[in-house]
């Protein structure tokens, strides 16, 4: 399972490297050295800590989520399962994450089906949360709010169908009916009350209100980004807006599909600060250097994770495969 995600992986690096050479030839890689020249370094180990105190705020939600579907797990293997799945951050979606049910079930024989919502949940509270962080300032931005309204529409709509029990078992029922998903009902219906146990109104809240402050330390990031170029580009940029931008372009990024959003993410973090009358060198420079200190900094921290995970466990993970019926 592990091992077939590693070409993809390998792809995505590769195509983040073209990403980002685009951007210097868009910014012109002259400017763009002397942007980099311009940047105190000495603040970077600070964006790692953001991003890691982002990663911890994620790991308390997952714990949260375990605990709810009575999963039970040391929380030394829990939080190295949990920072494992960083290694799958480059797929679409992100939903390569999903290696973290695998590890379940290798270490407590808990069914993939039964934990695998916990990945859905994850994301549809992220969406939730980002929304709330941007939307007081794509007004003062006065950008996206269309575009944030029906997100967030979207997914309440779709966390409430979800939590409606007798609706989404009527939509299981007819699902019956069609043969090749009939054979394995009984793995949805598994799936569809873990889901239902987490969408909840206490848990949906908690993890949601968990979610804001998790994505809150990497916007934080994205204003110490900026705010350590001000003195280059005599262009302020408040909390509120550098909190709009990097929560906006995440959304796009994630609704791109693409693997770690590449490439729509970078492109609108660009833009935005290029709407801002900033130059295009400090801007296609912040966006690296948030992007190198968040979604690579998880892929680094998910590579270290797997292997003090497979000398702890004696377990190969590229070796890890599983049939559907260990599902």
């Amino acid at each position: 399972m592990f091992s077939k995600y590693k070409k993809k992986i390998l792809l995505s690096a590769v195509f983040g490297a073209v990403i980002f050479l685009v951007f210097s030839i868009y910014a012109d890689f002259d400017n763009l050295l002397d942007a980099f020249s311009k940047f105190n370094w000495l603040w970077f180990p600070v964006l790692l800590l953001l991003a890691f105190c982002n990663y911890i705020f994620r790991f308390l939600k997952w714990q949260y989520y375990i605990k709810i579907l009575d999963i039970k797990l040391p929380i030394k293997k829990s939080f190295l399962i949990f920072l494992s799945a960083f290694v799958m951050s480059v797929t679409p979606g992100k939903m390569g994450e999903i290696l973290k049910s695998y590890l379940l079930k290798e270490e407590n024989g808990t069914p993939v089906s039964k934990s695998a919502p916990i990945v859905v949940s994850e994301r549809l509270t992220d969406f939730v949360s980002i929304v709330i962080l941007c939307i007081v300032g794509a007004f003062v931005f006065d950008y996206g709010q269309l575009v944030l309204l029906i997100i967030g529409i979207v997914f309440i709509v779709l966390i409430f169908m979800l939590s409606v029990r007798n609706f989404s078992l009527k939509v299981i029922s007819y699902l019956e009916r069609i043969n090749i998903i009939s054979k394995h009902i009984h793995k949805i219906h598994t799936a569809y009350d873990s889901i239902y146990q987490m969408l909840k109104i206490k848990p949906l809240l908690v993890a949601t209100i968990i979610s804001v402050f998790a994505w809150f330390f990497e916007c934080l990031g994205f204003y110490v980004v900026l705010n350590v170029f001000s003195t280059s580009t005599n262009v302020e940029v408040s909390l509120l807006i550098a909190t709009f931008i990097y929560g906006f372009s995440t959304l796009i990024g994630a609704l791109a599909m693409l693997p770690g959003g590449l490439g729509a993410t970078e492109a609108s973090l660009t833009g935005l600060l290029v709407l801002l009358n900033i130059p295009k060198s400090i801007s296609v420079a912040s966006t690296i250097i948030i992007r190198v200190a968040t979604l690579w900094f998880a892929v680094v921290v998910g590579i270290v994770a797997v292997y003090i995970y497979q000398r702890i466990s004696h377990r190969d993970l590229k070796s890890l495969e599983f049939s559907q019926s260990d599902i």
